[in-house]
């Protein structure tokens, strides 16, 4: 007879999961088709399955709220959760909008109906972390900011057709001028396609006085093969440009009015804001700006101005603004802040040792905002700029943005919780720090040349 070891003696204990949320629900969402699973005590039939119309958006709040449940969590399935998410919070339901990641199904759960149901029972236990929503106020905001994003994009896009079109009929001024949508560029365009103009030499006569090219290399650039197809499609896309243009003039409108309406809400119908057009020098015009003092805003409204800090200009900083809020105490502290940006290390221990550090490949909006601006940072004059120096020629490009990003956002966090001024005075000191061990790191090295 085999002889039982005592690992088959113990037997095994088995650990149930404590139910901590008892009015708990979970909904599967799809394109044609959305699965609610509520407790099985509260209605015979516990898992349904509606339509996605807003009739039924309706009857699917109405029917939560008949079983008792007063909190649900669903996925964050592409833009189907929007609007029934907007409808379960009028109907006053607690909605955990989570990620789909911490979600994964078990074994066997393959359908809609095993998905809704497991995503209760994760909800109920209170194992599903609720991702960032911001509040109405701000979600309008990031609306409109988002949609002019787009414009922008989709106006860049008959820019670099239209210098296609131009290359095609060998027209080569974008090589002999610097910026084909500037002063130039635009009136010869302008010329070219309203006026008729075909004469190489006239052209060169709307020259700018600051262009650098001669007027030889201009006329030679305007030498082309005037192709009526050609002609035509370059019209075309130089009146979608305008037509974009047009557009993003009115959606900052529309932006400038909802900042407007948070200052006369904050400061009971008073909108009176300090709104002095910046000091600008031609090197630092940039292209799609806003036309008001989005800093002077920002500060009526959170009290700090967070165009001051280095790298972060008035479209970084109402974009970061669109995507956080006002309220920064959502994240415990700026580690926190930071990850949720996903611009810090995100470490695996294992054993006391840590096996990877990989920064997170997330598309995050507001993270992105940050890593554009420090992007801007490698030839600054000023302690943001050093440090991304530093980084760089230690670690490279990429290591650094994503560096220097982080000490940025960090900044952004402290300004924003404390209703503290930007003061570089830390900066400064880190730097000096930092130069008074390269001296004797120099120093060092020094010695150890002359003693051999």
């Amino acid at each position: 007879m085999r002889k039982i070891s005592k690992k088959e003696k113990k037997s095994k204990k088995t650990t149930s999961l404590t139910v901590i949320n008892f009015n708990a629900g979970g909904i599967d969402i799809g394109d044609k088709e959305i699965v609610v699973s509520v407790p099985a005590d509260r209605d015979e039939e516990s898992i349904r399955t509606f339509g996605t119309f807003t009739c039924d958006l309706h009857d699917i709040a109405r029917f939560l709220i008949k079983c008792g449940v007063n909190s649900v969590a669903m996925e964050s399935t592409g833009v189907y959760w929007v609007q029934l998410y907007l409808i379960l919070e009028d109907y006053g339901i607690e909605v955990y909008l989570v990620n789909a990641k911490h979600v994964k199904n078990v074994t066997g759960r393959k359908d809609d109906e095993g998905d809704a149901e497991w995503i209760q029972k994760l909800h109920s236990c209170g194992l599903l972390k609720r991702s960032f929503q911001p509040d109405n106020t701000i979600r309008t905001l990031r609306n409109l900011v988002r949609h002019r994003k787009n414009l922008i994009r989709s106006q860049s896009s008959h820019v670099n057709r239209m210098i296609k079109t131009m290359e095609l009929m060998n027209i080569k001024l974008h090589t002999v001028i610097s910026d084909i949508l500037g002063k130039t560029g635009m009136s010869i365009l302008k010329a070219i396609l309203e006026d008729g103009e075909r004469d190489p030499e006239k052209l060169s006569k709307l020259t700018d006085r600051r262009i650098k090219a001669t007027k030889q290399e201009i006329i030679k650039s305007l030498e082309a093969d005037w192709r009526e197809e050609y002609l035509f499609e370059l019209k075309q896309y130089y009146d979608f440009y305008y037509y974009y243009q047009a557009n993003i003039e009115e959606v900052s409108k529309r932006i400038e009015q909802e900042l407007l309406k948070q200052i006369a809400a904050k400061y009971h119908g008073d909108i009176t804001v300090e709104n002095k057009p910046l000091k600008r020098t031609p090197k630092s015009i940039r292209y799609n700006e806003y036309n008001f003092n989005v800093g002077k805003y920002l500060e009526k409204i959170t009290g700090v101005d967070p165009t001051e800090i280095f790298g972060i200009n008035s479209i970084t900083a109402l974009d970061i603004f669109s995507e956080v809020g006002t309220d920064l105490s959502r994240w415990k502290s700026s580690k926190h802040f930071t990850s949720w940006l996903a611009i810090s290390p995100n470490n695996k221990i294992t054993a006391g040792k840590i096996i990877s550090s990989k920064i997170m490949k997330k598309k995050h909006r507001a993270g992105q905002a940050f890593r554009m601006g420090a992007s801007t940072l490698w030839n600054s004059k000023n302690e943001l700029g050093d440090f991304y120096r530093r980084i760089k020629a230690r670690s490279g490009p990429s290591k650094a943005i994503v560096a220097t990003a982080r000490k940025m956002a960090t900044i952004y966090y402290m300004m924003m919780t404390k209703k503290e001024k930007f003061n570089p005075k830390g900066l400064i000191e880190y730097q000096q720090i930092y130069k008074q061990k390269k001296i004797k790191r120099l120093r060092r090295q020094l010695t150890d040349l002359e003693a051999a």
